[in-house]
């Protein structure tokens, strides 16, 4: 992240080795033997040694190490203090990550530092939705805080646009076939205020929880505890920018589901029958399977916006190179998040519910037959189930879209190295050389 000492993109040597660092030593001449002019072949000696370190001094007569008859040493591969296998380092970012090897070659990878929720290496499934849960039980005062009141500020405007606007006298306007021109105009004007009012009110909360959220758990990868006040004051800037990439992803998807539905409508109104309506049903399918491979492409976008202090074009094209070539990954994910938090949310909500439609014109059967009422009291306790349901999942989705982002630039531009020198620890600071 730019507004992090360590969070912005690595450069051209990712693995922290300069370019221009001098490379091992030739070999020592052996004992008794004439020194050669440079350049001068020499006897079975190969051109490219191993580093001096991997060789251990001779200390003993015939059967110790260095005396007579000793085997040679082992071959240079995998473990043996070189390259781990595959030649990935601690990131999976290339050969050296691991600060020259397994400990000796024996003992295998060294666990990864995890100054904060996650360990600083690439992430599993389970480890980034572990991250979301723990951001949110770990530093629950300012979590729980900030999803409570955007999810309280919602609701009540919900709660109060339901009651006073889309009552049962409106409702029942809307079902009457009887009704005159003037009643339904009244009541589907009084629908779509409420509907409009109360997409505005969400996209808003919405916004506010997602910048909060997305700057609560940037710092806690790190293990660096925020309050309120200074999330706001943090992620403030980016805020009006977060809006505008929300409300462009959704002209996005409205654009492509307009262009696949409009072959069929065209048809329809060239009197086309039957077959215009299969043809705006396939087309309508097409532009979602489109929708959804662009809103994943662009799901990390909103990170990139709120953490590196992108623009909102900026924060699409880099949502989209972060997720190339990892797409399945990145959706099975993200559902597998909105399939939790929906069962979470529902698990919360349905009791709060049934126990308003018992309090409700008509009672449970009539709630369920559709006969009975939306009254304030059905409203007041169903908005509760609601709050506490929006309070935790807030939280997840915006966690695991924030972890998604930090792990994809590990797997791809080595911010673990960046975090570890960010969250100050041992070796990793600026005074560490690359060489160890």
């Amino acid at each position: 992240m730019n507004d992090t000492p360590g969070w912005a993109s690595p450069g051209s040597t990712p693995d922290g080795q300069e370019p221009s660092a001098p490379g091992p030593a030739g070999p020592a001449p052996r004992p008794g033997e004439p020194e050669r002019a440079p350049g001068e072949p020499g006897v079975k000696w190969s051109k490219e040694q191993p580093p001096p370190s991997q060789w251990s001094t001779p200390t003993g007569p015939s059967g110790a190490p260095g005396g007579p008859g000793q085997a040679p040493p082992p071959p240079q591969g995998p473990g043996w203090g070189g390259t781990p296998p595959g030649g990935h380092g601690p990131g999976g970012h290339g050969p050296g990550g691991w600060g020259g090897g397994w400990g000796g070659g024996w003992g295998g990878p060294p666990p990864a530092a995890k100054p904060g929720v996650i360990p600083l290496r690439p992430l599993g499934v389970g480890e980034i939705l572990d991250g979301a849960v723990s951001t949110m039980r770990t530093y629950w005062r300012t979590v729980l805080g900030i999803s409570l009141t955007v999810a309280v500020l919602t609701e009540v405007v919900a709660v109060l646009l339901q009651g006073f606007f889309l009552d049962n006298s409106s409702v029942a306007v809307l079902e009457d076939e009887s009704a005159t021109l003037d009643e339904l105009t009244s009541a589907l004007g009084d629908a779509l205020l409420t509907s409009g009012v109360l997409f505005v009110v969400t996209l808003l909360g919405t916004v506010a929880a997602t910048a909060l959220l997305t700057t609560v758990t940037s710092r806690a990868v790190l293990g660096r505890p925020v309050t309120i006040g200074e999330a706001w004051r943090d992620a403030r800037p980016q805020v009006v920018k977060l809006l505008g990439l929300m409300l462009l992803l959704m002209l996005i998807t409205a654009a492509v589901v307009t262009v696949g539905a409009l072959p069929g409508l065209l048809v329809s109104l060239a009197g086309g029958g039957g077959g215009a309506v299969a043809l705006t049903v396939l087309g309508i399918l097409a532009a979602a399977v489109v929708a959804v491979w662009l809103m994943v492409r662009f799901s990390l976008a909103s990170a990139v916006l709120m953490l590196e202090k992108q623009g909102v074009l900026k924060a699409l094209t880099r949502s989209a190179k972060l997720v190339r070539g990892a797409w399945w990954r990145v959706f099975g994910i993200q559902l597998l998040a909105m399939i939790i938090a929906s069962l979470v949310a529902s698990i919360i909500v349905i009791p709060f519910t049934v126990v308003a439609s018992a309090f409700g014109e008509g009672g449970v059967n009539g709630f369920l037959e559709g006969s009975g009422g939306f009254g304030w009291t059905f409203l007041v306790i169903s908005g509760i189930g609601s709050v506490i349901g929006s309070t935790i999942t807030f939280p997840i989705t915006a966690g695991v879209t924030v972890l998604l982002y930090v792990d994809q630039r590990i797997r791809r531009e080595a911010l673990d190295l960046e975090l570890a020198r960010a969250a100050g620890l041992p070796g990793h600071g600026p005074d560490a050389t690359s060489g160890g």
